[in-house]
């Protein structure tokens, strides 16, 4: 049987003297690494299942119309339909074992502090890989249901400006108009770095153009009635099979080098969970410790693919 690798709490960056950091007076509280915004959590439709690997989304399409001819008999319209089955991924683990002497040593709430950090890599893992499914959907030609419409692109320039990304938010947002997607719960999703650079421009915010956010908070709201949305999460390599960040059978795996930008609403993807995020922890008396385990088990697929815009640089 192999041995542990245990957590050296006290150690400064996993290197150096195992007590270095122990009965330091710290002015605060113990400073770990901030967590990454978690923000696709409730931007996608989710079903949660008792059993079994997969669920099922049902999708209809659009029902005709026609002038009745008097004395004529009505047998019904077509009203094409379909489904999309999501299976979910295998289970996603993060896990960490801490020395009995280890944590009776520390100043603070060890376990707390850790598994704390697990769910939120867990967290992280799953914004990521909803933003690499809804690129991948912005390039799926076209959905199950007869007559559905496809994702929508757009390329900038190799360094696009700030008057480019808002021309790009304008042409998602006609995107989805001609495309007839719900206006409700539409949302655009980039990096900070260009985020910061749309509310300099304060076009976007400026109340004569019914602008909605604040400069001084250094807050967006919309455009073109898309809900701005900041994140470190927007893919920007290649990914590759058979890592965690393709996921099981590689469905989230893609190049997305030149990702800019994503514009989604919430029907284009959903998730099914079987397991949500949980926690285990079990104490070994051969190895005095505590093993602490943070998974859960979901997966994600495209449901309409028109519902997703990805706006990419040259």
């Amino acid at each position: 049987m192999a041995n542990a690798t245990p957590s050296h709490l006290g150690k400064i960056n996993n290197a150096g003297a195992a007590d270095a950091l122990f009965l330091k007076v710290f002015a605060g509280e113990v400073l770990t690494a901030f967590a990454e915004k978690n923000v696709m959590a409730d931007k996608v439709m989710a079903r949660t299942i008792a059993a079994g690997k997969s669920a099922q989304f049902p999708l209809m399409g659009k029902v005709g119309a026609e002038y009745h001819v008097p004395g004529t008999e009505l047998t019904g319209l077509n009203l094409p339909a379909a489904e999309r089955i999501i299976t979910i991924d295998d289970v996603l683990l993060s896990h960490t074992f801490i020395s009995n002497i280890d944590e009776a040593k520390n100043h603070y709430d060890v376990r707390s502090t850790y598994s704390t950090e697990m769910g939120f890599a867990l967290a992280n893992q799953m914004d990521k890989h909803l933003l690499q499914m809804g690129v991948l959907a912005a390039r799926d030609t076209g959905g199950v249901v007869t007559g559905e419409p496809g994702g929508g692109l757009i390329t900038l320039t190799a360094t696009p400006s700030v008057t480019e990304l808002q021309d790009a938010i304008f042409a998602a947002a006609q995107t989805f108009d001609e495309k007839d997607i719900p206006e409700d719960e539409r949302y655009f999703y980039i990096r900070p770095a260009d985020y910061y650079k749309l509310i300099k421009d304060t076009k976007a915010i400026n109340q004569d153009w019914k602008g909605a956010g604040s400069y001084s908070d250094g807050q967006i709201t919309r455009i073109a009635g898309l809900q701005i949305v900041a994140t470190n999460h927007i893919p920007s390599a290649v990914v590759a099979g058979g890592t965690v960040a393709a996921g099981t059978g590689n469905k989230y795996a893609g190049d997305f080098s030149k990702v800019v930008g994503l514009a989604m609403q919430k029907t284009c993807l959903g998730t099914v969970k079987l397991l949500d995020l949980g926690m285990e922890s079990e104490y070994d008396i051969r190895r005095p410790g505590t093993l602490m385990v943070a998974k859960y088990l979901m997966g994600h697929g495209i449901l309409r693919p028109g519902a997703a815009f990805e706006v990419r640089k040259a």
